[in-house]
């Protein structure tokens, strides 16, 4: 008689319920493994063997059949070496527990110690929404089990922990909830305080943090672009718990939690190498993982060196940086994980790195210097909100010892807009002014008469294309929300029309 043990799969970022069923038949030894199952799925025959052995159960030597159902759809990782040690175990009358409503997921060793798995979180979280009461999981995934309240979750460290809970002889008890304002403790940033200089930079970096809007800084080597990209974390908002959910969901799927790690609490800042591949980029893999766009959601994607990247790594962006999430097609399905980023990248504005220095002489010739600018693409820079020259910085501004804005008084007003923006689109997927659709663009950015002259000058002027077209009036609005104003007048239009000029003007020169 075949008997069912529930677990708990993943695809991507979707979860799914999985029924282990196991039938053990009195015929020649054979272990099959059926339902679709990948390399490490069929390799949980010969771990599971060795658990039952080694933990003083008897292995059957008959017909063993698995199977995971829903068989039409992919199983990949360890996570149902647990389950189908259960599972042998209930259908060889070693184990007479009421596993109704009881899941279970975790890798074994061969001595029978659970291991930590990929994906808990959404694990757990499937688990509740499916109706089970109780779910055990590897002890190294408590914490961020731990975030999901309503249902027991039991973190075990060995599957003899597992057996005296079910048969009633050692009873376990169940992880607390962890609450996520408790986790929350803001960490040790690099302070804007510490930056010399460069108010223009630090003001198109404010605008950036507030509106979620994608930036580039061209500038000289040692100008500050990495300096000043380091810094902004410091002034970014804290994670609503939604977001740092669903963040933590996708470096759940991807291993990246680190030790006793629950919930994220800070927005990610990452930073590929430029010889980063595309799938690096998007994710890659038969089943692909998130790539640095997925895991820099809700964060920050630093990009240095900019042209330094391959064609196809940057082109891959243009997508995500649209859309705000990432499909990607393979021979198992279509994924799609979310890539909510606020992109920040840094060149030269020439090989050499001295184009445009008011002291140091360009040896780069204008054939090479057009062929460097040339590896970003229009479409991509036009999907780059605020472009900014970055000045080197002048020697007396190095020795002034007083301190500059701190990342403090900086972040109280990007989060005085960021609550403009939250009342704004209530109701609404929108968050920042970056993410307006154009209904919402035309509702919320408002020009003055003396705003649309300027508009219309600018646009006939620089040529614009009609996505910068809304790129300006985006910023414009998130300029005006620094300020307080309702309308966009002619001031918040050429302010915000220059962080889209400057490159124009900057190619030209």
């Amino acid at each position: 008689m075949a008997v069912v043990v529930n677990s708990i799969g993943y695809f991507g970022l979707h979860t799914f319920p999985v029924e282990v069923e196991a039938d053990v038949s009195f015929a020649k030894f054979k272990f099959d493994i059926v339902g679709l199952p990948d390399t490490a799925v069929s390799e949980s025959r010969e771990r599971v063997r060795s658990a039952i052995k080694n933990n003083g159960y008897d292995f059957p030597n008959t017909h063993i059949t698995v199977n995971l159902a829903p068989a039409d759809v992919r199983k990949e990782g360890p996570v149902y070496d647990l389950p189908i040690f259960i599972a042998l175990l209930k259908a060889t009358k070693q184990l007479r527990a009421d596993l109704r409503g009881v899941v279970f997921a975790g890798e074994l060793s061969l001595a029978g110690c659970v291991r930590p798995i990929n994906g808990v979180l959404p694990m757990v979280m499937q688990a509740k929404e499916s109706g089970f009461h109780t779910v055990f999981i590897p002890a190294a995934n408590a914490c961020e089990a731990a975030v999901v309240e309503g249902i027991n979750v039991f973190a075990v460290k060995h599957v003899d922990e597992v057996i005296a809970h079910l048969n009633g002889s050692d009873l376990l008890l169940p992880i607390e909830h962890t609450g996520f304002h408790s986790m929350q403790e803001r960490p040790e940033y690099l302070d804007f305080a510490d930056v010399k200089g460069q108010e223009n930079a630090k003001r198109a970096v404010e605008l950036a943090a507030a509106g979620g809007h994608n930036l580039l800084m061209i500038g000289s080597p040692g100008s500050g672009k990495s300096m000043l990209a380091k810094r902004i974390p410091s002034i970014l908002p804290d994670l609503t718990f939604e977001e740092a959910l669903e963040t933590t969901k996708i470096y759940s799927i991807a291993g990246e939690l680190q030790d006793k790690q629950g919930l994220l609490t800070e927005r990610p800042f990452r930073s590929p190498h430029h010889s980063v591949s595309a799938a690096g980029l998007a994710g890659g893999g038969a089943v692909p993982k998130p790539g640095e766009i997925s895991l820099a959601n809700n964060g920050v994607l630093f990009l240095d060196e900019l042209p330094e990247f391959s064609r196809q790594a940057m082109e891959i962006m243009r997508q995500p940086l649209e859309d705000g999430e990432i499909h990607i097609s393979r021979v198992f399905g279509t994924l799609t994980y979310p890539s909510s980023v606020m992109l920040v990248a840094a060149m030269n504005p020439c090989p050499c790195g001295y184009k445009g220095h008011p002291k140091r002489q360009c040896t780069c010739t204008k054939f090479s210097a057009e062929r460097y600018i040339g590896k970003v693409s229009g479409p991509l820079l036009d999907r780059i909100d605020i472009h900014i020259e970055v000045e080197p910085v002048e020697y007396r501004h190095l020795r002034d010892n007083t301190p500059g804005e701190s990342s403090a008084t900086i972040r109280e007003r990007v989060e005085r807009v960021r609550a403009i923006q939250r009342e704004r689109f209530a109701g609404t997927s929108t968050l920042t002014n970056a993410r307006m659709t154009p209904a919402q663009t035309r509702q919320f950015c408002v020009l003055t008469d003396a705003g649309e002259r300027m508009m219309h000058e600018m646009f006939e002027t620089l040529n614009l294309s009609a996505r910068a077209y809304d790129k300006v009036l985006h910023v414009a609005r998130t300029i005006a929300d620094l300020e307080g104003a309702e309308l966009l007048t002619e001031d918040h239009i050429f302010e915000a029309v220059q962080y889209r000029s400057l490159d124009r003007k900057f190619w030209q020169t």
